[in-house]
């Protein structure tokens, strides 16, 4: 019984502080989204979504308490494994899933739906972790590279098959764990471009984006002959075909990725998935009913009445009036806003900023390299989900269907976070021992 106690003693303190509080504003902010003031209904009652979500968190606790005594080395040891089942899970759910919104995403047990998918972050950080984490592999080595992009590519292609983008996207995060471990940040100079690249094929003619390219391929190619000629006083023949290959080849590949874009846009993508995206930039996209250009005008309406310091708890009339469709799970954020304005925006913005830090703090602190790793990759997703949320909240990013951690509604997300951040404090708990 001591071990045990000590074991939960050694956790780290401000971080379970700020994973509770967040727990606590969640179910709060639950029982808000879904309460209907003409037949209200406690808390904790089973038939409401909060009386759930509290079901949900205390077993959360329950997962906490598992962890916790588990031993440290059994994360790392069975990683492969934990990431070869969710991989399963991720199979079989396109075939014996539930097809939810024109998504095979869930498994029906009857009293809960599943989500594989939440739950492959974890298996993920756990494999990016145990390879990187073995001293043989760099992600500076192609071949390191390779093997990365193979951990990460079988749980992206499962999850696109499903379809769910919004989850897809999340692993995108892991880029920030490569910076971290040494990869150039030319990789992330890339990703920036690909994302402009993206914007600028669904807003400017192809035609128009393509002699775009050309002059900047031009400019950079005549910059750097320039820098060359100066250093060198006499450029080769060897040199100027160099220089000329370094002009055509990302120029081809620049117009290649736009065309496709416009391609994969047009051809591809279902009608409302081109709606979340065109809403963004394009507001004569709205049409009659509950769309998209309604959802996140709602939501900014919602987040705007609250002022300063909100409406009071159970006070929103956005909220009450079941305006912003999906309030308890995508859009939970904006019942915060609403109910408690920006000051209580502001604290919740800074509840997650102060255990996205803590994280950093634990990570930074780890003696071995697998601990520090998995550290990593439990901010970086923390961080995109967060991040990704809020701006989707307030129209600065497409609706995805990515749920704020900790705070929206449902047990599958709850659930991951949950596993996902024990289990590095877990393993920070016996940071002095991970050698010995």
């Amino acid at each position: 019984m001591a071990n045990q106690r000590s074991v939960f003693a050694n956790l780290d303190g401000l971080a379970v502080f700020f994973y509770f509080a967040l727990v606590l504003v969640g179910l709060m902010s639950v029982y808000s989204a879904v309460y209907n003031p003409d037949r209200p209904m406690p808390i904790y009652a089973l038939s409401t979504f909060s009386g759930r979500q509290l079901t949900f968190i205390l077993s959360g606790i329950v997962l906490i308490m598992i962890i916790c005594i588990i031993d440290y080395k059994t994360f790392e040891v069975l990683a492969p494994i934990i990431y070869f089942v969710i991989c399963l899970l991720l199979v079989g759910v396109l075939i014996f899933g539930q097809n939810v919104n024109g998504a095979r995403a869930w498994f029906d047990l009857g009293f809960l739906k599943l989500q594989p998918a939440e739950f492959a972050k974890i298996g993920c950080a756990l494999a990016v972790a145990r390879y990187l984490g073995n001293g043989g592999a760099k992600v500076t080595d192609f071949k390191s590279q390779l093997a990365l992009a193979g951990i990460l590519g079988v749980p992206i292609f499962l999850i696109l098959l499903q379809p769910d983008p919004g989850s897809t996207l999340v692993f995108s995060s892991f880029i920030l764990v490569f910076y971290r471990e040494g990869l150039n940040v030319i990789f992330l100079v890339l990703i920036g471009v690909v994302a402009l690249l993206f914007v600028l094929a669904l807003i400017v003619k192809v035609v128009y984006l393509s002699v775009f390219i050309f002059v900047i391929a031009v400019l950079y190619f005549l910059y750097r002959w320039q820098i060359d000629r100066l250093r060198r006083q006499k450029m080769s023949n060897n040199h100027l075909v160099g220089y000329i290959m370094m002009l055509i080849a990302p120029f081809i590949l620049a117009i290649g990725f736009v065309f496709s874009v416009s391609w994969i846009f047009t051809n591809v993508l279902k009608p409302h998935q081109k709606e979340r995206i065109l809403v963004l930039i394009d507001d004569s996209v709205d049409k009659q009913g509950r769309t998209t250009r309604y959802n996140l005008k709602q939501s900014l309406i919602a987040i705007g009445s609250g002022g300063f310091t909100g409406k009071g708890y159970l006070e929103g009339t956005q909220t009450k009036f079941d305006f912003v469709p999906e309030q308890r799970t995508d859009f939970i954020f904006c019942t915060i806003g609403e109910e408690f304005g920006w000051l209580g925006s502001l604290l919740v913005v800074c509840l997650y900023v102060g255990l996205l830090s803590r994280i950093v703090v634990i990570s930074e602190r780890q003696k071995d390299p697998f601990a520090r790793i998995y550290g990593y990759c439990v901010v970086s997703i923390l961080f995109f989900h967060f991040t990704l949320n809020l701006s989707m909240t307030i129209g600065l990013f497409p609706v995805i269907g990515i749920p704020l951690p900790f705070i929206s509604y449902g047990g599958s997300s709850l659930w991951g976070f949950t596993i996902l951040l024990f289990i590095l404090l877990k393993l920070d708990s016996h940071r002095n021992k991970l050698f010995s």
